[in-house]
């Protein structure tokens, strides 16, 4: 269930028969990228960053009980640091909402996607959508690492997920699936993000190597 890399170059997406509930992007055939949120195991559950400036308004995003995107040790005693992980972790959740609300255009994507990686997310969200499928199970994410850029304006972000326990639903069959026996479920992410004139820590570029991490 990863994402590919997504970058600010055109990129061809290839969505797998199965869930790899990878992202956008370009990048060998040994690459994913993925995408997760949400750290409620039960009802819908709405979050907005901690750390927002008062000024901007997040967007409300929730996801169901269904699919548990949880986010260990996400925390900083950085303030900038923590901002830069309460926005990215959004924009995970942002994405992996879009798909299960069959919403490729979703406002939520749009808000912690810099302009030149949206087109690219909404295909990833439709190698969902327009199969029909839906997004199950549990995705956590782990070990977060941040540095920020001198300028202030710029910061990169490595994660881990487990795909282990994650899978794709068919909406009509409601035939569930996860990924392909031998797939190895550790899919290591590199984010570069930008903060923009509101003061969002937007996503810039994704690219995703699985196997390259463990728990």
């Amino acid at each position: 269930m990863a994402r590919r890399a997504l970058t600010t170059t055109a990129v061809t997406l290839t969505a797998t028969a199965a869930l790899l509930l990878t992202g956008c992007g370009g990048g060998d055939s040994q690459s994913d990228d993925i995408k997760g949120a949400d750290s409620g195991p039960s009802s819908p559950s709405a979050s907005a960053s901690s750390s927002a400036a008062p000024e901007v308004k997040r967007p409300v995003i929730k996801l169901p009980s269904s699919f548990q995107l949880t986010f260990e040790n996400w925390t900083s005693s950085d303030p900038v640091e923590q901002a830069v992980l309460n926005d990215a972790k959004e924009e995970i959740r942002a994405g992996y909402a879009a798909i299960i609300e069959n919403d490729p255009d979703s406002e939520a994507v749009a808000f912690y996607d810099t302009e030149g990686v949206r087109g690219q997310t909404k295909e990833w969200i439709r190698s969902y959508t327009d199969k029909n499928l839906t997004v199950i199970g549990k995705l956590p994410t782990f070990n977060p690492k941040v540095n920020l850029a001198k300028t202030g304006k710029g910061a990169s972000l490595s994660y881990c997920t487990d795909e282990s326990e994650a899978k794709t639903r068919n909406r009509a069959t409601n035939k569930a699936e996860g990924n392909p026996a031998g797939t190895d479920p550790y899919v290591l992410y590199s984010v570069s993000l930008a903060k923009n004139e509101q003061g969002v820590w937007q996503n810039a570029s994704v690219h995703s190597e699985r196997g390259a991490c463990s728990k």
